[in-house]
């Protein structure tokens, strides 16, 4: 497990710096093995409840911004507040967890930790936090302004897009079409089968 010294050092890479203590905190109360991931294309962080060890882990991407970070450190210890408090037959993303990630997150929720852009979206996700914060647009476009600048900060959300730009995700040329809640149906050009893509994905216009 973690010691206390190497989890501040991890945590002074990719938190913001007034929240260190706060997750140190958290951590103290319920120990857990924490682990900084290669980037995941599917998850921002993660955390299941092992019955065979005492001691649980949770892990969250390397690539976040310290915003992002510090949100998905607060939904998965979450989870494990949750799980020790109410029992692990709980639903994951269920009432119990909803009121231990609103407790949790509710301390720093002000400009001290956040910049004010991302406050007042966050603030208003957490009256009903969802399973994902990616699946609230709003809030993760807010979010994406403090990405690192790399190519892929570049790219536009394919929400950004027109109805009938093009567009290259994951070196397939694809059409945008008819939004359906949070996913968009769009045809790929190249064999014309129509797939529903979130709204959310980092996309590279045609011209």
């Amino acid at each position: 497990m973690n010691s206390r010294e190497n989890l501040k050092l991890i945590f002074g890479n990719h938190l913001p710096k007034s929240a260190i203590q706060y997750c140190l905190d958290l951590w103290e109360k319920e120990p857990f093995n924490f682990q900084v991931s290669q980037s995941r294309k599917t998850k921002l962080g993660d955390f299941r409840y092992r019955r065979d060890r005492k001691i649980q882990t949770i892990t969250i991407n390397r690539d976040l911004n310290p915003y992002q970070f510090l949100l998905t450190y607060i939904h998965e210890v979450a989870h494990l507040y949750a799980f020790t408090k109410f029992s692990i037959n709980i639903n994951p993303h269920g009432i119990e967890w909803k009121s231990t990630f609103q407790e949790l997150l509710f301390p720093i929720l002000k400009d001290e930790i956040f910049p004010l852009d991302i406050l007042i979206p966050l603030r208003k996700h957490m009256q009903n936090p969802k399973a994902s914060s990616a699946a609230d647009l709003f809030l993760m476009k807010e979010m994406s302004k403090y990405d690192q600048k790399n190519e892929l900060a570049k790219d536009l959300f394919l929400s950004d897009l027109k109805p009938g730009n093009r567009f290259l995700l994951s070196g397939r040329e694809f059409e945008k079409g008819e939004t359906r809640r949070t996913r968009v149906l769009c045809l790929e050009v190249k064999s014309g089968k129509k797939f529903l893509i979130t709204q959310m994905a980092k996309v590279k216009l045609q011209e």
